[in-house]
């Protein structure tokens, strides 16, 4: 194995160097490298080229048993086990289908806010009319959400908020961000879908309360009209 890595790489490495690192002599390569390949390695180098033009055509969809299959439909005889062996040693796998991540929770027995906007997306001034959505993001250590304010005028993110779960308190954060940073007057309208995580949703005054009590700030001056989209 570690012979066939320094033939591999003598175009980016000197051998002198790679034998060293690997800890083989520079006598044992070259007797190897002289030596002819047997007919088994010879072949297995074919059907390796096989592998990796099915794999590619795939878009890295397929696993070791979809890879043996095309194979096999393309007249090419080989064994399951050789097919997954050497894509093993090439280090080819299926990518795996993210499993979807709903963010919407229509079915709540919570009171729902009338569409105030009735699909009518303008508005004429900033912090008019603010939009508020939750998505997800795969990262190296699992899905992360994200809960955005966006000002209808501006189209500009006025609140923002990140976490590791669908948490109302998620999307309250978003919203107190954007209270804080745009101090709107009364009558702005916060539009969104049916979900449950949005607190606002359940009522036009309960989470402003709540918001202006945790903050020390009047009730009044954050009055804010909830929307709710039609979700199915």
């Amino acid at each position: 194995m570690s012979y066939a890595f320094i033939r591999d790489r003598v175009a980016d490495y000197p051998i002198e160097v790679m034998c060293e690192v690997l800890g083989v002599s520079r006598s044992g390569y070259y007797a190897w490298a002289n030596r002819p390949e047997s007919p088994r390695a010879v072949e297995d180098r074919a059907v390796a080229a096989e592998i990796r033009a099915a794999h590619e055509g795939s878009r890295g969809r397929y696993g070791s048993p979809r890879v043996h299959a095309e194979l096999r439909a393309h007249g090419r005889r080989v064994g399951r086990k050789r097919v997954a062996r050497l894509m093993r040693g090439m280090g080819l796998s299926a990518r795996r289908k993210r499993r979807f991540r709903r963010t919407t929770d229509s079915t709540h027995a919570f009171p729902v806010a009338p569409n105030l906007l009735g699909r009518d997306f303008t508005a004429s001034a900033p912090d008019r009319v603010w939009l508020a959505d939750l998505t997800y993001i795969w990262t190296a250590e699992g899905w992360l959400y994200l809960a955005v304010v966006l000002d209808l005028f501006s189209r500009r993110v006025v609140g923002w908020a990140m976490a590791d779960h669908l948490g109302h308190e998620l999307a309250l954060a978003a919203l107190d961000m954007a209270i804080t940073r745009q101090r709107p007057a009364p009558g702005l309208i916060h539009h969104s879908d049916r979900g449950v995580q949005l607190g606002l949703k359940r009522s036009s005054q309960h989470q402003p309360a709540l918001l202006s009590a945790t903050r020390q700030m009047p009730l009044q001056a954050f009055a804010i009209q909830a929307s709710c989209a039609a979700c199915r």
